[in-house]
């Protein structure tokens, strides 16, 4: 059983050991990790992106699940492209699970990085737009996939010290999805 592992842990200066890392804990459990940096792209060919687009989406084709690090990243919110990934094996009707190694609200986050106001029974931005406040960890659309096509999002109770290395929260995804998976294969 394969898990497509999404988030941009890719990113990280050591994205590969971090990689090679959920993917061990994986195995631990009956399952194999497919990591994005495991597709070979030459990085300097004109159509890098796209190659590493292809190999993705062929690797999430392969894939019975996904378990998406949805820690914050660059912002407020999840990854764009995990995101895209979530969506895309939602619909496939794939196993979809998620974990955020940061336990704040959204509204909370958000107040990281910019004054929101009350106005009108609404929480407001400092770019006048309305800041969604269901009181979620994530964007609603996320949070109700996961719990809809999965799992309910992982977080700890406290936000670990090193977000990006710590895999407890991964590592209880990792579990779910093997019971889940071997379940449906019986």
């Amino acid at each position: 059983m394969n898990i497509y592992l999404a988030g941009p842990d890719v990113f990280l200066p050591d994205a590969l050991d971090v990689g090679r890392r959920k993917a061990e804990l994986c195995g631990r459990y009956g399952l194999t990790g497919l990591f994005p940096l495991d597709n070979a792209v030459a990085l300097a060919a004109h159509d890098a992106s796209l190659q590493i687009f292809r190999g993705n989406e062929a690797m999430m084709d392969r894939a019975d699940a996904i378990i998406a690090n949805l820690t914050p990243f660059r912002g407020p919110s999840a990854d764009a492209g995990t995101v895209y990934e979530l969506g895309y094996m939602a619909g496939r009707g794939k196993l979809v699970l998620g974990y955020s190694n940061d336990p704040a609200s959204y509204v909370d986050r958000v107040a990281r990085f910019e004054t929101i106001t009350s106005r009108d029974g609404l929480l407001i931005g400092a770019d006048g737009l309305a800041v969604e406040d269901f009181g979620l960890p994530d964007n609603l659309m996320l949070i109700h996939c996961l719990e809809l096509h999965g799992a309910p999002l992982v977080t700890p109770r406290t936000a670990p010290a090193d977000i990006w290395h710590d895999l407890t929260a991964f590592e209880s995804c990792v579990q779910i999805a093997a019971q889940r998976l071997q379940r449906q294969a019986t």
